[in-house]
């Protein structure tokens, strides 16, 4: 690191500690040259991840979208506040570890979808006619039925 005062290349660092809530190291360094203190920030660089709608615009990832979706899907079922967190946090891992720059919003409903089937089936049917854009009662329909046999085989 170089050192802000003299431009000396060679610098120590003479202190290590976590700053942020944790997300960057605050490191206190001392010039070998003119011994002279400063302080540096480490933190780790993030690629950002653009999400790909149906109607192929491109616009930056939101948690707070899918939180909000999964909220309506939930809304007066028993489904406690620290089981939606952790399905959007799972869903959120499985959107990263990808490792893509670009994902499609259609792959995020299905991750939220196969999530909120394993949670609870009235979530589930909510969250899937509101993303699969259910155009009748017949597609509507279809859906349950599939839901309520697997949860015939679940009891089975």
């Amino acid at each position: 690191m170089k050192c802000p005062f003299c431009s000396h290349d060679n610098t120590r660092v003479i202190d290590s500690r976590p700053a942020e809530d944790n997300n960057s190291i605050r490191r206190r360094r001392v010039c070998d040259e003119c011994g002279k203190r400063f302080t540096t920030y480490e933190k780790v660089e993030t690629i950002p991840l653009i999400i790909i709608k149906k109607d192929n615009n491109r616009e930056a990832y939101d948690r707070s979208k899918i939180e909000a979706g999964v909220l309506r899907a939930c809304h007066k079922r028993p489904i406690s506040a620290s089981q939606i967190s952790q399905l959007v946090d799972d869903v959120e891992t499985e959107i990263f570890n990808m490792e893509e720059k670009e994902i499609p919003s259609r792959i995020i409903g299905e991750l939220v979808m196969n999530k909120l089937k394993d949670l609870e089936a009235v979530a589930y049917v909510r969250f899937a006619s509101v993303y699969r854009e259910f155009k009748d009662i017949n597609t509507f329909m279809e859906e349950l039925k599939s839901v309520l046999s697997t949860e015939e085989k679940k009891k089975k």
